[in-house]
């Protein structure tokens, strides 16, 4: 997910009553949950896009950078120290860190771009096809907790967590609503495709939606052909008629991989690889993204236009 969403995650942990436990408790949290996308600095070194939600989302990240943010914090409040008197608690922060942690793998698990939860035990990407990577109706509950917590905790209310509470429930209940209906989508998807076209798939996503969590956009494919359509919760399936080939056995990808590491760190994350012809040349892309013209997801495979 965006990082606001994750940032307001560790928000929302600490209005649950987290940050009660020790001081710069609110700022481990909030740093925690943001801090597995560390590995976006990766893209000064290499193709980003093979390395990203990886190594930093996986077990060993998830033990070795809570000790780190414990450092760092601890040795930020020695510098700086706190002038309230809450006492900074070293046990208390690094349990905090490794909560906050927790959630960024969880959080980022629920959308099409993929996770791979057991870098650099396995690199098995991970799907959740649950929501959209910018998912505004998330932002407005998390921030409706946070905020209404913050005004009863400021007012002195016994009951200042219960909106952390109230908002938490209900996000899990947003959540397991939009898998429900990726799977339904994705099932009857599968179903109008072998009853309807006699097209066994090999792979069917239903792409969550901006603004419209109660849409997906349909996308499949088998060994030669792909194709999409639309899933609507009270409308069904409708699937475009037109199929286009994957075209991954065009001469120029075997080339390009061989040659371009980009190349190869695209085809080690692309979930949905197809090649395209843009203005006469070919490029390499992904179905998720093509679907919505997503141009930035395009590697060339040749280095010229090729003549007509």
């Amino acid at each position: 997910m965006d990082n606001l969403t994750h940032s307001l995650a560790g928000a929302l942990l600490g209005q649950l009553g987290l940050k009660r436990l020790t001081g710069r408790a609110m700022g481990t949290l909030i740093i925690a949950a943001n801090l597995p996308d560390i590995d976006a600095l990766y893209r000064f070194a290499g193709p980003a896009i093979g390395f990203r939600r990886g190594i930093t989302h996986g077990p060993v990240a998830m033990l070795v950078l809570p000790v780190a943010l414990t450092g760092l914090v601890l040795a930020f409040d020695r510098l700086w120290p706190k002038r309230d008197g809450v006492p900074v608690r070293p046990w208390m922060i690094l349990l905090l860190a490794f909560i906050g942690m927790l959630s960024h793998p969880a959080l980022d698990w629920l959308n099409s771009y993929g996770i791979r939860f057991l870098e650099p035990f396995s690199s098995r990407w991970f799907y959740g096809d649950t929501l959209f990577i910018i998912d505004v109706w998330l932002w407005f509950a998390l921030l409706a907790a946070v905020h209404r917590s913050q005004i009863l905790e400021r007012r002195g209310r016994s009951d200042w967590r219960r909106p952390a509470v109230f908002g938490l429930a209900a996000i899990i209940a947003y959540v397991a609503a939009n898998f429900a209906l990726t799977t339904v989508a994705e099932r009857r998807t599968e179903q109008r495709l072998i009853a309807e076209h006699s097209v066994q798939p090999t792979l069917v996503v239903a792409n969550p939606m901006p603004l419209m969590p109660w849409r997906r956009e349909m996308l499949w494919r088998d060994d030669f052909n792909h194709g999409r359509g639309t899933f609507t919760l009270g409308e069904g399936v409708r699937l475009d008629r037109n199929l286009t080939l994957n075209r991954l056995d065009h001469p120029a990808l075997a080339r390009a991989a061989a040659e371009d590491e980009n190349v190869r760190a695209f085809l080690f994350w692309s979930r949905m690889p197809v090649v395209v012809e843009r203005d006469g040349r070919a490029f390499l892309g992904d179905q998720r993204f093509l679907a919505r013209g997503g141009s930035s997801f395009l590697v060339p495979l040749d280095s010229a236009p090729r003549s007509q």
